[in-house]
């Protein structure tokens, strides 16, 4: 705070004070201390307060403030703290500084950030995959499903397309495999009719999502795999949405399953409603079946006719266009904010 500034403080606090107000108030409504607040009336001119004049003696000498940086610095230390460093040091018989010293010395010397010539290994986002058909680009992840015993869980492995919203596969399985992964992506493409080279599959790095079964297997079908940054959902936020509605749809049972075979039953329910019932905000409130199959463009259509038949009828009802039934015609996945120029995004 300024000297005018604080002047003006105790200038306002010291008439308070001759109005009846108590100490403690008004310099609780200036926020500062009633010790400060009698300093600064002691002392007008300034804070005449002043800190030591001599060195500390337990100071490190120059000789050994050096010898810390070249300890913390050397290629056996580069990598550890200075909480790792000291037990080390003790363990080869030698004394340093404390370990506060150390990190004192080594934020003095902008060196608490890594200290070693490699930097952290960075992943790069992946690269932005536009679909403008179904069967073009997957997503696909696992979920837990619990069971009636505790810590005991099946797992749902989920397989969507991502211009379509279409549930193509799933499987329920007590286990997550690569196995398990292959086993279920080559029954989808088959099912599919995908040709070599026509379609791309993204997921998460999980073992069975990079398994050697699994890439062996997508290898062979020529689908071409696609994978997430490590622990970034964002990255494969098609998947995380349908897990979410999965979980928090009405239906969803109030109790755990007591069998895989009822885990099946239900996730087969599931996805005949969500593929052919419920209709999908990110594609005009479509079913995901319907637009997987091409029927969308007949059912825009005729919306966008009942919609201009309303406003010929009655026009002084319409302040603008009637609402856009327009097909969206791509969905990216990981689209760059700095690429968007055209097209409609589609959220998760």
């Amino acid at each position: 705070m300024s000297l005018d500034a604080r002047n003006e403080a105790v200038k306002l606090i010291s008439e308070a004070q001759s109005s009846g107000t108590r100490l403690n108030a008004a310099c609780r409504v200036m926020d500062i201390g009633v010790r400060t607040f009698e300093r600064w009336l002691s002392d007008p001119a300034g804070d005449s307060r002043r800190g030591p004049v001599t060195e500390p003696a337990n100071k490190l000498s120059p000789a050994e403030r050096d010898h810390l940086l070249t300890i913390a610095n050397s290629a056996k230390y580069r990598d550890k703290s200075p909480s790792q460093i000291v037990p080390l040091l003790a363990d080869l018989g030698e004394y340093v500084a404390s370990e506060s010293t150390f990190y004192r010395v080594l934020k003095a010397e902008s060196l608490m950030a890594h200290r070693s010539k490699s930097s952290p290994r960075k992943h790069a986002r992946p690269p932005e995959i536009k679909a403008l058909r179904p069967n073009e680009l997957w997503s696909w992840d696992i979920t837990y499903l619990p069971t009636r015993v505790s810590g005991l869980y099946f797992y749902l492995y989920f397989v969507v397309d991502i211009y379509s919203r279409k549930i193509v596969g799933f499987a329920v399985k007590e286990q997550q495999t690569s196995d398990h992964a292959a086993d279920m992506i080559s029954k989808i493409c088959e099912i599919e009719g995908i040709t070599r080279g026509q379609l791309k599959l993204h997921s998460d790095n999980g073992k069975p999502m990079k398994g050697a079964t699994m890439l062996a297997t997508l290898q062979g079908l020529g689908v071409i795999p696609s994978f997430s940054r490590p622990h970034t959902s964002d990255d494969n936020s098609f998947s995380e949405s349908l897990f979410r509605t999965l979980k928090y749809c009405p239906q969803y049972p109030s109790k755990p399953f007591a069998t895989i075979e009822e885990a099946n039953e239900w996730v087969t329910d599931f996805v005949q409603w969500y593929n052919e019932e419920q209709l999908h905000s990110a594609i005009k409130f479509v079913t995901p079946g319907s637009r997987h199959r091409g029927e969308d463009d007949a059912i825009l259509a005729n919306r966008r006719t009942i919609y201009l038949k309303a406003k010929a009828k009655k026009p002084e009802r319409w302040s603008g266009e009637p609402r856009n039934w327009n097909k969206p015609l791509e969905v990216f996945l990981n689209r760059l904010k700095a690429t968007h120029a055209s097209g409609t995004k589609l959220a998760a």
